[in-house]
């Protein structure tokens, strides 16, 4: 199996995306009344972990564990309290012992994209904590089925 590289618009495989419906709640709340910039990684990495639980077998789910190494996030419009947002996720590309995630963070009623997100994500064995190289097994539970 070949995965694309990070950047790279190679069409081999296409990523199962992953979504997950909340609701902004007054904690997410920030002095401009609006999300703030915390509960948006928040979310990203809420929506990464669910996704990982969905997707991951029980046995690789108790031998890897998953470390953020870096989060880039582009703001484009608030989210206010009580509006139903729902997030979307999917691993772009791997290498060696990291994912690359994207993510959309966007208002459920009219699916206007309040934010995007970019992680890199470091597997770790569970019981090391060391860093692991992801298997084929794995990333192939994160694509979406073909035929």
């Amino acid at each position: 199996m070949t995965l694309p590289r990070p950047g790279s618009d190679a069409d081999e495989t296409r990523p199962q995306r992953y979504e997950w419906r909340f609701v902004v709640e007054g904690a997410d709340i920030d002095e401009l009344g609006h999300a703030n910039n915390v509960a948006y990684v928040r979310w990203i990495q809420e929506v990464a972990a669910a996704h990982w639980r969905a997707a991951a077998s029980p046995e690789q789910s108790n031998e890897l564990v998953w470390v953020a190494v870096r989060h880039e996030v582009d703001y484009d419009a608030p989210a206010l309290p009580g509006e139903e947002i729902v997030a979307r996720t999917w691993v772009e590309a791997w290498t060696g012992a990291t994912s690359h995630r994207r993510t959309e963070i966007v208002r459920a009623r009219d699916q206007k994209v309040l934010a995007r997100g970019r992680t890199i994500w470091c597997a770790l064995d569970a019981h090391t904590r060391r860093p692991r190289r992801v298997a084929d097994a794995v990333k192939e539970r994160f694509l979406e089925p073909t035929g």
